[in-house]
């Protein structure tokens, strides 16, 4: 075994502070990994929710697992070490449960190769009763688990708080027939979703729906969202510097999205917009400022929590700092703002999303370039000359009128922050963050195809021609590939799980799906027609019938709510 591999667990273990300590005895031996490396796994709090969850458990062993960094992949290929926990060095081969956390589409890469690594193989069918059992959960498979459905035994598609729960009962229960008769077990719990029990049909190279093959294995597979008064917020439960927010206590204060922006999968896979108590969230910030000065606020609508300037004054004046991630343009509030002044932001991020007017109604964003103008002059005046402004390219029906838009919107912002910094004698600078649109399952998009690669550069080179003869403006383009990639794995169905073990054995994407024969441009960059069958509609998360409707009514130019 690698004692490198062991000395860089004991340093990760020792800079760690748990807040919630629990014991490493238990009948049932869990380990939860993360597809990311350390730095960003341990940074999610949906990892160190379901970690609390298990290790609450007196009857479960909870350790966690994380795709090696780069220096210790090498390493664990050079030495031949099956890939080991981080809390106790234990091959994870060995444990009852593996149980995988992941929340963006494009680790679903690192799942086979993680499973290589451990020695387990890949797929749920070729697995014996002496292997670990293999359950995921998190929001990738909120929208669409088919692309390693293969892989996995039990699915969590419900959120975590009402399901764990229910699942560490039936694993911890007696059970006759073994690893099928517990999967039949587990496929009773609502949100639970066991691949196994559900046959995909094709005609002529097209999927044409599924068929459960197990008696009582529901079609589709139905969840209802957690009541959140009923827990605790999510919050830091391990502290580490050594993570990408290893300086914060972070704190959830908001599920899901109550816009329903029509490219955006958080206001729509998450049910109805719910909001923690108040004092539910000052309660567990009382407790982390025991270790940390800065609290960070976590949610997909952080701005649209109903008391987010009253949050942010307590916090500061407790004498913390407090973070967010961006903020809505029309739902700036003044003492939230003052706080994040207070707590040394000198960048403030916000997110029109669409570059033209046309295309903001087109996504139903909702903003007139009015209202962000005043959300920019409201910084400005407050001297943050620093903004951050997040747009989409590629957008359904775009043309290079809406990026001629785009370009005099950042102009006449520019031309804000520029007479500001004059008169403050200090420069500003604005960075104009692009990312290619990626159609989302259960959004109203989700019929719509990603803009082919070559379409997309030439958009860029267009935005960069015109951005570069601005001074102070900075362009970040998110990578293309990677989109393309993440399109792939919105999109996909099982077919996806060949090309996946290629890629986890050394393949690039290119040479895996030439491999397996797939035409990856099919599955990212077609529309797909309203009587086609979608891979994902076997999770009955969303109607599918209000998303058409609302996708007709994007094409119709309407951009009200239903």
């Amino acid at each position: 075994m690698s004692t490198s591999i062991r000395n860089n667990h004991r340093a990760l273990l020792k800079a760690e502070t748990h807040l919630h300590p629990h014991g490493r005895i238990g009948q049932l031996s869990v380990c939860l990994v993360s597809p990311s490396r350390y730095q960003t796994g341990m940074s999610s709090l949906g990892f160190q929710t379901v970690h609390a969850l298990l290790g609450g458990s007196a009857d479960i062993c909870c350790e966690r697992g994380f795709l090696p960094d780069r220096e210790e992949l090498e390493e664990y290929r050079r030495s031949g070490t099956p890939l080991l926990s981080l809390d106790t060095s234990t091959p994870l081969a060995e444990f009852d449960v593996i149980a995988f956390s992941t929340s963006f589409e494009p680790d679903y890469v690192n799942i086979p190769l993680i499973l290589k690594l451990a020695r387990i193989p890949f797929y749920s069918a070729a697995r014996s009763e002496s292997d670990p059992l293999i359950i995921a959960g998190g929001a990738a498979f909120f929208i669409n688990p088919e692309p390693v459905a293969d892989f996995i035994d039990a699915i969590c598609i419900g959120e975590g708080e009402d399901v764990i729960p229910a699942m560490i009962t039936a694993l911890l229960s007696p059970i006759d027939n073994g690893r099928r008769g517990l999967l039949q077990v587990l496929a009773t719990i609502p949100g639970v979703y066991i691949p196994a029990f559900y046959q995909p049909r094709y005609h002529s190279g097209a999927l044409v729906g599924y068929e459960a093959e197990e008696a009582g294995a529901p079609l589709p597979v139905t969840r209802a969202p957690v009541c959140l008064g009923q827990h605790d917020p999510s919050s830091s439960q391990i502290l580490t510097e050594n993570t990408e927010f290893g300086d914060m206590f972070l704190v959830e204060v908001s599920r899901g999205c109550p816009r329903g922006c029509r490219f955006c999968s958080s206001g729509f896979i998450y049910g109805a917009f719910r909001q923690q108590p108040f004092d539910n969230i000052v309660s567990l910030i009382d407790r982390g400022l025991a270790y940390r000065t800065k609290v960070g606020l976590v949610g997909a609508a952080v701005s649209d929590y109903a008391e987010i300037g009253r949050l942010c004054r307590y916090i500061v004046e407790k004498g913390a700092k407090v973070s967010v991630s961006s903020l809505r343009v029309d739902r700036i509030d003044a003492d939230m703002l003052d706080a994040l002044i207070a707590s040394g932001h000198k960048t403030i991020s916000l997110a029109p999303e669409g570059g033209s007017q046309r295309m903001r109604d087109h996504i139903r964003k909702n903003l007139s370039e009015e209202q962000i103008l005043n959300a920019c002059e409201m910084l400005i005046a407050r001297d943050i000359l620093n903004l951050k402004l997040y747009f989409i390219i590629g957008l359904p029906n775009e043309t290079d009128e809406d990026l001629d838009e785009l370009v005099r919107l950042v102009e006449k912002i520019r031309e804000r922050v520029i007479e500001r910094g004059r008169a403050n004698k200090r420069l500003g600078e604005i960075t104009v963050s692009v990312n290619p649109f990626i159609p989302k399952p259960f959004t109203p998009f989700q019929w719509c195809g990603m803009e082919p690669l070559p379409s997309l550069e030439r958009k860029v080179k267009l935005l960069e021609g015109n951005l570069r003869r601005m001074s102070n403006v900075k362009l970040k383009v998110e990578s293309r590939r990677e989109s393309y990639l993440q399109a792939l794995l919105s999109r996909g169905d099982r077919r996806l799980a060949g090309l996946l073990a290629e890629m986890a054995e050394g393949a690039n994407l290119k040479k895996a799906a030439k491999t397996c024969g797939i035409d990856t441009d099919r599955y990212v960059q077609r529309s797909i027609a309203a009587d086609e069958f979608l891979p994902w509609s076997i999770i009955g998360t969303v109607d599918q019938g209000l998303l058409r409707s609302e996708y007709e009514r994007a094409h119709a130019g309407i951009s009200e709510k239903v």
